[in-house]
């Protein structure tokens, strides 16, 4: 040791090369620590990013298919048929054409199945998609001492529009989603309808997807554990007075200050601050990101694991701290000039990118790997491709949801069996086509129709309304509106038309009808007719006032015999025109 000592003390270079090293070994630790601090910054970072979109993927796979059953069942809660028979649910032609209206839905809606509540009598109707209860539609009636009839009580307190219950069975371990549309006329409860959907497939697809170091759940407003990988820690008794410690998400971090930091996140986006949020917790002695969001239809939450040690390898860093350490050996006084303009200072436009990044912006990301592609230049370029493969993923989120949003306002304003508008459509397309000029109503009802679904079936039914939408749509003008009324009955907007232009346009669609038979395919072909009322409403008519006269010429071309028009006058009724006329 002391030979060592005298061959430093009498060797001017050792010594130079020995305060040279320590030297830079005083720059390099604070230096090493830097980097550490970027790189774990880089990956805490994007982990947030991939954990908010993760998160805000399954929200939006959650929510998608509870929207298209709402918009349906709320198309057939302001559907006029089924108004009209919980107005008179004695009348037996209304109570068919409701039972109609009725099972039209439950062909669409996906667990093929409806119930409907007429307040006035408490009547029960309800058929399954084995379609068991037809012509039995009628169960029993709703009392409100029945404890099992509480739901539909509590449902009707609330205002009109759609309210969705969760219903965790907890023995068949399924979970499905009710969906109760309150109608009313005025203040008046005329009755409760809606449908079904089961969840329980889609929340098994979220949580059993094989991912490394990600763990997804979803939890209710207690935090009990609804659905979860491991189905030890599934509250099945969730509903029942007792709450299962155990079982609950809290019971999965470490500490207070955690369980805290996992009910804030909670809160935050159960109160629409925002869609998803993220933060650390302790799970397992372990630092572990959380990414929360919010199924607002469900009054659930999706809450993703991630150990991004697990996700993100922190040894792709290692060459990286070695190769420094051999340049610092090698060329210790250089080093120290070139370690801050090759290292740090990229390391720090890195930094940069991902704050960039982070905010949406990953057009500087995308050009990183185009440089020295060195170490350095390699971890950018891993990180380009990390940035691409996010920016990728967020696009195609972003036009997944696009095209969700542009199904569900076809969905909103479409009739799902004709392709032409529905009630909601036509009401949109009058509100826009009418707002300064007075305008031409044609009511267009299928004559003895139901004789038609008795004689062929309502197969042979369906094909007559899909043709006969068909040549309505083609004898109207391009500026003209037609959308399907009801299950039998269509209306046309006709924009500024004059009575000549009314009339014209009632006789090309009874001249349609004469075209040639409609096909039956192996139930052979038929002739259908068309009764048509027509009238001209000014631009300050309502679309209630304007159909109100519509339909009285359409009552009136019924009553006389059918395959007419009859155009509606205030003073003076049109005499009836045949179709051949």
């Amino acid at each position: 040791m002391r030979q060592i000592g005298r061959r430093i003390a009498d060797t001017l270079s050792l010594r130079v090369l020995l305060f040279v090293l320590l030297g830079f070994a005083v720059v390099a630790v604070p230096a090493y620590f830097a980097f550490n601090w970027v790189v774990s910054s880089t990956v805490i970072q994007l982990g947030t990013l991939f954990a908010e979109k993760q998160v805000l993927y399954d929200r939006h796979r959650g929510l998608q298919a509870l929207l298209r059953e709402v918009s349906l069942a709320e198309t057939l809660a302001g559907s006029q048929a089924i108004r009209d028979w919980a107005l008179d649910e004695e009348d037996e032609t209304l109570r068919r054409r409701g039972i109609a209206e009725l099972e039209h839905y439950r062909q669409s809606f996906v667990d093929h199945s409806y119930f409907f509540v007429i307040d006035r009598s408490g009547n029960y109707y309800y058929n399954d998609a084995g379609n068991a209860y037809a012509g039995d539609q009628l169960r029993y009636a709703v009392s409100p001492q029945n404890p099992r009839d509480k739901w539909y009580f509590a449902t009707r307190a609330l205002g009109e529009g759609c309210h969705l219950n969760v219903d965790n069975d907890a023995n068949l371990r399924v979970t499905k989603v009710w969906m109760n549309c309150v109608i009313r006329e005025g203040r008046n409860v005329l009755g409760i309808l809606g449908t079904g959907i089961d969840l329980s497939a889609f929340i098994q697809e979220v949580v059993n997807i094989p991912q490394a170091g990600i763990t997804s759940m979803f939890v209710d407003r207690q935090g009990q554990v609804q659905a979860h990988r491991d189905e030890n820690l599934v509250d099945l008794a969730s509903l029942s007075a007792e709450m299962s410690d155990k079982r609950s998400v809290y019971s999965l971090v470490d500490a207070p200050e955690d369980k805290a930091v996992l009910q804030r996140l909670m809160d935050e986006v159960a109160a629409g601050g925002a869609l998803a949020k993220s933060a650390f917790v302790n799970i397992g002695g372990k630092q572990t990101l959380v990414g929360v969001g919010y199924l607002d239809k469900l009054g659930w939450f999706n809450v993703t694991l991630m150990d991004l040690d697990a996700i993100i390898e922190r040894g792709l860093f290692v060459p990286i701290g070695l190769l420094l350490l051999a340049v610092m050996v090698l060329v210790a006084v250089l080093l120290m000039l070139v370690f801050k303009r090759t290292v740090l200072d990229r390391v720090s436009a890195l930094e940069g990118v991902v704050r960039s990044a982070r905010q949406g912006d990953y057009g500087p990301a995308m050009g990183m790997g185009t440089g020295q592609q060195d170490e350095i230049g390699r971890l950018a370029a891993s990180f380009t491709e990390m940035a691409a493969a996010v920016d990728d993923n967020t696009r195609l989120l972003e036009a997944r949801v696009r095209e969700r949003t542009r199904e569900l306002e076809e969905l909103a304003f479409r009739d799902g069996q004709t392709g032409i508008l529905n009630r909601r459509g036509f009401m949109a397309a009058h509100a826009e086509a009418t707002q300064s000029d007075g305008y031409g109503l044609l009511v267009v009802d299928i004559d003895r129709f139901k004789s038609i679904n008795d004689r062929y079936g309502h197969a042979a039914g369906d094909l007559v309304v899909l043709e006969v939408a068909r040549r309505i749509s083609a004898a109207i003008g391009n500026r003209d509106s037609c959308a399907r009324w009801g299950g039998d009955e269509f209306i046309v907007l006709l924009p500024g038309a004059t009575p000549e232009q009314l009339r014209a346009a009632a006789t090309r669609v009874m001249s349609a009808m004469d075209q040639q038979p409609i096909a039956l395919g192996q139930a052979g072909s038929i002739t259908a007719s068309v009764s048509v009322g027509a009238c001209l409403a000014d631009a300050r008519d309502s679309l209630d006032v304007a159909t109100d006269m519509a339909d009285t010429a359409l009552y009136m071309a019924k009553a006389q015999g059918r395959n007419m028009v009859v155009v509606f006058d205030a003073e003076l009724m049109v005499p009836p025109h045949s179709a051949k006329a």
